[in-house]
């Protein structure tokens, strides 16, 4: 969803300070991520490291000289925001992972018979719709920020242009990343159950998304049966 910025990037001489060239080449690492199969889990990693270092570089002096208050109110809304996304989101991702937990265990278990186990999977399916819910408005609040982020930097100021754009850039490779994460939560509804079912015991780097969907496709499975019949899935 954001791609690039349409900034005027001017950046400031790596000799103005080793934090500035230290952004620089972390938003590089972070970009050529985007290219890659890199995991999701590593781009947020790179974000944790990126926005640590973008946390000295806003509070050096040449920084709060070359931006003024309205600029600096500007940037930290647009953190603020992304903060309430992050927050959403690693709350859905915690809740949906004990709710995938419970029900997998209910389903390898079989306990508490079909009554047991039907009831299991309407409050699982409540639940992930109250999910996707709640990743819906995250979509929307990223549309509206991705927009704000591709608009022009101005100014007569170079260095005020050059730190607006890495900031800005910084936000751009977050929206990015929150993207590929909630479109990763939001669990569409598979192509073939059963491919997903069999893929789902190969290796991958993206465990919790494997349990997610196997889980999703078991439960169809089960809905598609007279009564919620117990299925057993190899």
């Amino acid at each position: 969803m954001a791609t690039s910025c349409l900034t005027a990037v001017e950046h400031l001489p790596s000799n103005t300070h080793p934090l500035v060239a230290s952004v620089e080449e972390q938003l590089s690492r972070l970009k050529a991520s985007q290219d890659t199969s890199s995991s999701i889990s590593c781009g947020l990693g790179g974000l944790k490291e990126l926005y640590e270092r973008v946390d000295d570089l806003v509070h050096l002096p040449l920084t709060q000289q070359a931006l003024c208050r309205e600029q600096l109110e500007d940037v930290l809304e647009g953190s603020l925001r992304l903060l309430d996304v992050c927050g959403i989101t690693r709350d859905v991702f915690s809740r949906m992972r004990e709710s995938v937990q419970v029900l997998e265990s209910s389903l390898r278990r079989r306990s508490g018979g079909e009554s047991g186990l039907a009831n299991e999977v309407r409050a699982f399916m409540v639940t992930k719709k109250e999910f996707n819910k709640m990743i819906c408005q995250c979509f929307k609040s990223l549309k509206g920020m991705d927009r704000k982020c591709k608009s022009t930097v101005l100014g007569k100021d170079s260095e005020m242009v050059a730190v607006l754009s890495m900031l800005r850039e910084a936000e751009e490779i977050s929206l990015a990343v929150f993207d590929s994460l909630l479109s990763f939560l939001s669990l569409p509804k598979p192509r073939s159950k059963l491919t997903v079912l069999l893929h789902s015991k190969s290796a991958s780097s993206e465990v919790e998304a494997n349990e997610a969907q196997k889980v999703d496709a078991e439960l169809s499975l089960l809905k598609a049966g007279e009564d919620i019949k117990l299925v057993q899935v190899q």
